[in-house]
């Protein structure tokens, strides 16, 4: 009687909590928009950390970075974290039944988004593990035969990391250019192609320029060849019409906390007929098929299968509204600003990634100046290192541009407050930093600064 009181009192708890914690989602937009300039006055109210103060909140611009979870998705999620805990792999009781039914209803729902079978999916802890489990794993299955690869120079770290990790065990790695506008040159692909090439990995849709592949026409191509086509999707799924069979896809790495899901879940589609084969990087109870064993977290795949759900509810709705946004950041910055260029391709490219270079800036500055506005220089995997971005310098951008790159992640929660802020806070900085620019004077004033050779000391 007690245990059943503490868990009605703690149900109620929560489900209150869960709608205070929508209303504050939906309203720390508006708020954050509404932030005044920090003020200099150390008694004033604001927030530090990191040794940064600002007055509040800063706008959240990074969602190629990570989403929120949305609160339909925490609903899903409440009761498998209460009252519905079992283990999905506990056979012989209704807590696991119950459980392992969710997991199965969250596989369909991811199925269904990108057009596969249920029976395809495998559940991860995100798109990174997907992706060694993808690139490691087909090449150490077919290593007899296979002895080759070809990926893009643009790719997310852990493709290339785990590519170079089979040139160390005497693999061959092809790492295709891209051209200038981020897009991969399809003869040089056909070109690239061996007898004993075991995988071609192109990412979807890139993490720092948001550039799309012709996703169908590699498909094609790699059809042609009977070579399996790999394609890390995260940035993908729930964003642009993902279809398996329109791709050609024999593997495809997902996460759930790009698409406002939680992190640490994610999912590989792996293609039943013609069947691609891989090599289980864990060992364990022999969950997930034996290619990922250890305890599927219900929680966390019952919400990546709710939000699944609602982007295919969504993701039409979500497009029209985030393109409505990213037009208005761009106009709103180019027409206070000039010397402002867009990265990666304006014709294909997922709206919501908006990566702008702003010239005769000093890149780690403006970010340091932007502490109002949550935005990046490029992926979070690579935040913090001062290296120009290794995509920009991909596409030939020069190193001083590559420097001043910003990356606008724009989401489902992003209001036009929020972007109207966000123009009015990066016009102002980047203006302030022009001011104390000799190179902007002298560009000002007419001269040419690539002309001039500059004398070392």
């Amino acid at each position: 009687m007690t245990s059943r009181l503490v868990a009605s009192n703690l149900r109620q708890h929560l489900t209150k909590s869960t709608h205070l914690f929508r209303r504050k989602l939906l309203s720390t937009s508006a708020a954050a928009a509404a932030v005044a300039e920090p003020q200099d006055n150390e008694d004033s109210a604001g927030i530090t950390m990191k040794g940064v103060k600002i007055s509040g909140r800063p706008l959240y611009l990074d969602v190629q970075a990570t989403s929120p979870v949305d609160p339909r998705v925490l609903d899903a999620m409440l009761p498998f974290y209460l009252t519905r805990f079992g283990n999905p792999h506990s056979r012989t009781h209704f807590y696991g039944w119950e459980s392992d039914d969710a997991v199965e209803h969250s596989r369909a729902q991811v199925a269904t988004l990108i057009g596969a079978s249920p029976k395809e999916i495998v559940f991860t802890s995100g798109a990174t593990e997907s992706n060694n489990v993808s690139i490691k794993g087909v090449m150490h299955f077919y290593k007899d035969k296979k002895r080759h690869v070809i990926t893009t120079q643009t790719e997310h770290k852990c493709v290339l990391d785990s590519c170079r990790h089979l040139q160390q065990e005497g693999f061959d790695i092809t790492y295709l250019p891209v051209e200038t506008d981020g897009l991969i040159d399809l003869e040089k692909l056909r070109a690239a192609i061996r007898p004993d090439t075991g995988l071609v990995s192109v990412m979807a849709v890139n993490n720092e320029i948001g550039v799309v592949q012709p996703m169908e026409d590699i498909g094609k191509i790699c059809k042609e060849f009977n070579v399996p086509f790999h394609t890390d999707a995260a940035q993908a799924l729930g964003k642009i019409p993902v279809d398996v069979d329109k791709w050609n896809v024999s593997l495809m790495s997902l996460s759930g906390h790009k698409i406002y899901a939680p992190k640490g879940v994610g999912a590989l589609y792996l293609r039943r007929r013609p069947r691609i084969r891989v090599e289980p990087q864990m060992n364990g109870g022999g969950q997930e098929r034996g290619i990922r064993s250890g305890t599927v977290p219900t929680p966390l795949v019952v919400g990546m299968g709710a939000a699944c759900e609602l982007a295919m509810k969504e993701m039409e709705y979500d497009e029209r509204r985030i393109s409505a946004l990213q037009e208005r950041l761009l106009n709103g910055i180019r027409e206070k600003l000039d010397g402002v260029v867009v990265n990666g391709s304006m014709e294909r490219r997922y709206s919501g990634n908006l990566n702008l270079s702003f010239a005769y800036v000093e890149g780690e500055s403006l970010l340091m100046g932007l502490k109002e506005v949550a935005v990046s220089s490029g992926s979070a995997c690579t935040s913090a290192s001062l290296e120009p971005s290794y995509v920009l310098r991909a596409l030939g951008v020069e190193e001083d541009m590559a420097h001043t790159s910003i990356r606008f992640g724009i989401g489902r929660f992003t209001t036009e407050a929020e972007i109207d802020r966000a123009i009015e806070l990066t016009v102002q900085q980047v203006e302030k930093l022009r001011e104390m620019s000799p190179l902007y004077e002298m560009v000002k004033e007419g001269i040419n600064i690539k002309d001039i050779q500059w004398a070392q000391h």
